[in-house]
């Protein structure tokens, strides 16, 4: 701990001497202090003559202006599991990126990857910041040279939505129009929106496509849903170009092992059954709980479409390439197979090497049995397919960030440090 205090071995023979209640000064001394507000003054001279030769003095940040040949992305909720997946793979393909995150369930950790992997002035750029404040947002948006932005951010766990749905909508619905309502001011002409399968509910036909209707059964999709007809209600009157995404179970992580999901330990429960999964079989948790053994499904629980997020950041990256003016673009992003809880869990175990317990408990509230994408459009008109769709193999990979980080990316004050 520094010490602001010191330690006098000799008494100041200049010190301001009092007589009868007044100060008089010694003349000695108010010479030295003139002569210190000289050498101030000229060093602060000097100083300012060096600033102004330096070519990067005054001059605008590069994230404020527009390049030719340079694409400028703001992620939001680019800290996050996704998002920063996003980040990275926008960055890799030399796009100029601003990530904003108020760090309510993203990582700085991650960030701090993203920034070590791309140094370069002009690259990359975080601003930490709350979406649900619309000055604040609008501020960003003046200050910075947006070219497009994929909308990440969003609380994302349909246990808890049904705990506190107020929360949902306010998070994702609100925040989606202050951030349509900043494009719309600010003259930024492209959205790439990530929405969700959760939107389609529990539909009577499957595989689910595009043109399935649309009935959410819990607060999570319900608030997605709102958030897209928003969306499309405001492309009525705009020439903004517009995509929206609706995928479905992410899962895996980087392949070369630099970013992972290292969701909040207060959320455990809510999460991921793939996080699940991997707190069992490092001990985390006793067990692994799979709620529903009741479903009309072969083996009882629920069927889900498990998409890796490298296939799901490469749907984003081909969106933003083939986003058209004045267009909307609605696609599901899965791989077109459905695997079963139970089936889930048997990769996970091989993928680990380790035979996780699993207790059997009723249904969680606002799940549905089966869900499974057809993917035939974002084939067909985005020339998109997943390629990792071995689920044991995406598991693996995510396996090995998670043991190699035990801690996920550390504390965000640490990290911040």
């Amino acid at each position: 701990m520094l010490s602001f205090g010191r330690t006098r071995t000799q008494p100041r023979s200049n010190r301001s001497m009092s007589l009868g209640g007044m100060d008089y000064s010694d003349p000695k001394r108010k010479n030295n202090v003139v002569g210190k507000i000289l050498l101030a003054a000229t060093l602060t001279a000097v100083c300012i003559i060096m600033l102004k030769q330096c070519p990067t003095f005054n001059s605008p940040s590069p994230f404020s202006l527009r390049e030719d040949g340079v694409i400028h992305v703001l992620v939001t909720g680019g800290a996050g599991y996704i998002g920063s997946h996003a980040a990275l793979r926008l960055l890799k393909d030399g796009y100029r990126v601003t990530i904003v995150d108020n760090l309510s369930r993203g990582n700085l950790g991650a960030v701090k990857v993203l920034q070590e992997l791309f140094p370069e002035l002009g690259r990359l750029q975080f601003i930490y910041a709350d979406l649900g404040e619309p000055k604040t947002v609008n501020s960003i948006f003046s200050q910075n040279a947006f070219d497009a932005v994929m909308h990440f951010a969003a609380v994302a766990y349909v246990g808890e939505s049904t705990m506190y749905p107020l929360k949902y909508y306010h998070n994702i619905t609100s925040n989606t129009l202050v951030v349509l309502e900043s494009m719309a001011a600010n003259d930024v002409k492209t959205l790439i929106y990530s929405s969700t399968c959760a939107t389609y509910g529990e539909p009577e036909k499957m595989p689910i496509t595009e043109d399935t209707p649309q009935v959410p059964i819990n607060p999570y999709g319900k608030a997605k849903k709102m958030a897209e007809d928003i969306i499309l209600d405001f492309s009525k009157n705009s020439d903004m170009a517009i995509m929206i995404l609706r995928y479905f179970n992410v899962i895996g992580s980087d392949p070369d092992g630099r970013l992972g999901e290292a969701p909040r330990p207060e959320l455990r429960e809510h999460g991921r059954i793939s996080g699940a999964c991997f707190d069992a079989a490092r001990g985390i948790i006793a067990g692994l709980k799979v709620k529903g053994t009741d479903y009309k499904t072969h083996d009882g629980t629920c069927i889900r479409d498990y998409i890796d997020v490298t296939d799901l950041v490469d749907a984003h990256v081909k969106a933003l390439e083939k986003a058209m003016p004045g267009k909307v673009g609605i696609y599901n992003v899965g791989t077109g197979m459905g695997r079963s809880v139970k089936e889930f869990v048997q990769a996970c175990k091989k993928a680990t090497g380790v035979d996780i317990k699993v207790d059997f408990l009723p249904r969680r509230p606002g799940d549905y049995a089966e869900v499974f994408s057809d993917p035939s459009k974002i084939n067909r008109e985005l020339n998109w397919t997943a390629k990792y769709t071995d689920l044991q193999k995406s598991l693996q990979v995510a396996w090995r960030w998670q043991k190699s980080h035990q801690k996920g990316y550390g504390s965000p004050l640490l990290m911040a440090s």
